[in-house]
C-alpha cells in the first residue's frame, strides 16, 4: 500500500519561511515524480512543485524563487522549502505520487500567512 505523510505546516508570518516534508512508503522511491500541490479555502487545487526521478524541477510562477523543492531518495522523503512567504500562500498544502495506476494524496498539512 503506497502511503504519503506530510508535516511541517504552521503559522509564519509574511516574509517567514517554513519547510514541509512528505515520507513515502509503499514504493520504489527513487522511481517517481514527486508533487506538491495546495489548496486554499474556496479554491481548486493547483500544482505548486514537482521533482522527477532524475532531479528536474518545475514551479508555478506564483512560487518560482520563493519555493525549493528536493528529495533525499534514501529516505524517501520529498521537501518543499518555502521562503518569503504571503498571506496568499495561505493554503492546505499536499503531496502526490501517481504510483501503481494511482494517484495517491497525503492527508495534508496547513500552512497559515496571515495577512
Amino acid at each position: 500500500q503506497v502511503r504519503l505523510v506530510e508535516s511541517g505546516g504552521g503559522l509564519v508570518q509574511p516574509g517567514g519561511s517554513l519547510r514541509l516534508s512528505c515520507t513515502a512508503s509503499g514504493i520504489n522511491f527513487k522511481l517517481y515524480t514527486m508533487n506538491w500541490y495546495r489548496q486554499a479555502t474556496g479554491k481548486q487545487r493547483e500544482l505548486v512543485a514537482n521533482i522527477t526521478s532524475d532531479g528536474t524541477t518545475t514551479y508555478a510562477d506564483s512560487v518560482k524563487g520563493r519555493f525549493t523543492i528536493s528529495r533525499n531518495n534514501p529516505w524517501n522523503t520529498v521537501s518543499l522549502q518555502m521562503n518569503s512567504l504571503k498571506p496568499e500562500d495561505t493554503a492546505a498544502y499536499y503531496c502526490n505520487v501517481r504510483a501503481r495506476g494511482s494517484l495517491v494524496w497525503g492527508q495534508g498539512t496547513q500552512v497559515t500567512v496571515p495577512g
